[in-house]
């Protein structure tokens, strides 16, 4: 997936953007005069299936819309973020999505599927020593419920320290459901 901004986006959301690639280990690319549909057709020779865009409302990033490598809308987050200095490294190439929440099942297959993080699955006896000795399990991306939002989406290090960095979810929408929050 390639990760670009608005046209002059903020510090805030370029440092946002900018994390937000390594994390998800792929290219953030500044998006200067290009139109959406010149990021895309660029998405797509660069070899990427999926672009997001981060947009902005008074300085801070405030949605995330996901398209296709066709320009379809695959899912739009409205968003508020928490991006403190990170404290660890998340090693990209092992992270995995650990969903807590009951419900919002179709948000979750979207964001395996567009973020392109697989699933983490409960490796047993790994897990219980890792617990038992007080600590979390690493390089891992957990939505959870928040206070005040649909879902929150916290970062756990290779160390399974949590970064401090976290997307906090409003509302969304799927491809072309206008109706899905």
């Amino acid at each position: 997936m390639l990760i670009t901004t608005s046209r002059k986006p903020s510090p805030r959301s370029r440092t946002f953007s900018k994390n937000l690639g390594r994390i998800l280990n792929t290219k953030y690319i500044n998006r200067g005069k290009m139109s959406i549909r010149d990021t895309l057709i660029k998405s797509k020779v660069m070899g990427y299936n999926r672009t997001a865009v981060i947009s902005e409302m008074k300085g801070n990033p405030s949605r995330m819309d996901i398209y296709d490598s066709d320009g379809e809308l695959k899912l739009s987050l409205n968003i508020s973020v928490s991006n403190p200095i990170a404290s660890g490294r998340i090693d990209s190439k092992k992270l995995h999505l650990k969903w807590e929440l009951d419900n919002l099942e179709d948000l979750k297959k979207e964001l395996i599927s567009n973020l392109e993080i697989p699933e983490y699955e409960e490796a047993g006896s790994e897990d219980q020593a890792l617990k038992e000795t007080g600590r979390n399990i690493p390089n891992l991306l957990i939505v959870k419920e928040g206070a005040k939002c649909r879902a929150l989406l916290e970062f756990h290090d290779q160390h399974g320290q949590i970064t401090g960095s976290k997307i906090y979810i409003h509302h969304f929408k799927l491809g072309g459901d206008v109706n899905s929050s």
